[in-house]
């Protein structure tokens, strides 16, 4: 929580440090403008003065830049309240157990050893579908598990594995890999996409962004939640 709490106050920090530096760029442009322009007001020919248009014409240009300038300025000071925002955001994640975008599963043995306990998992439709297959596999592509569903709507969806095959037998511990394949009603196959369990240890801000450490099962974005179980 610390960690994230000074990540987001030195981005703040240096959002504006860097338009106090533009801020203050701007304004020595602007008198070197006024400068310039009064020196040539004064030393023009009085037969030949400076035209009107021409004037109001830089005056424009600096208005312009002044304006981009302030606008600039508005976008970082929003850019790190945003920053801010997530990094508030990501920290509540903290000990969450969340579905993201992966195909593992892992098995164990449940703590009276009387049966199996694997993590959930889960999947996510991107459109209606007909009917829903998913597949268990082992390490070695052999299917463990088929389970056959009726119609679901686009969404996402968890599920729970007891650990057994499709002849009820339990099957040793260890990892697996989930296989979605969504299918229309006349029998075409549809995007969807498969969701692997973590429990969010701990909130890091790197180049890439913010990130959720899932212990084994690594980092994601916070993008990446599909699902906050």
């Amino acid at each position: 929580m610390s960690t994230i709490n000074a990540t987001s106050s030195n981005t703040a920090a240096a959002a504006l440090a860097q338009a106090s530096q533009s801020s203050s760029l701007m304004g020595d442009t602007q008198d070197r403008f006024l400068t310039l322009l009064v020196t040539q007001l004064r030393n023009q020919d009085p037969l030949n003065p400076m035209d009107n248009a021409a004037v109001t014409s830089q005056i424009a240009q600096l208005s312009t830049v002044s304006g981009i300038e302030q606008l600039n300025n508005t976008l970082l000071a929003l850019s790190g309240q945003m920053d801010l925002s997530q990094s508030m955001q990501a920290a509540s994640f903290i000990g969450k157990e969340v579905l993201v975008p992966g195909d593992k599963i892992r098995l164990g043995s449940s703590a009276d050893g009387q049966g199996k306990v694997a993590t959930p998992f889960g999947f996510e439709l991107y459109s209606d579908a007909k009917s829903v297959q998913v597949s268990i596999l082992d390490g070695s592509g052999q299917v463990m598990r088929l389970l056959e569903l009726e119609a679901h709507t686009a969404g996402i969806y968890s599920l729970e594995w007891d650990g057994l095959n499709d002849k009820g037998q339990a099957v040793s511990d260890g990892a697996y890999q989930v296989s979605v394949r969504a299918s229309d009603a006349d029998g075409n196959a549809l995007a969807s996409e498969a969701l692997t369990y973590g429990k969010v240890g701990s909130v890091a801000y790197s180049s890439a962004g913010l990130r959720l450490d899932l212990g084994l099962a690594g980092t994601y974005s916070l993008f990446d939640v599909r699902k906050v179980m």
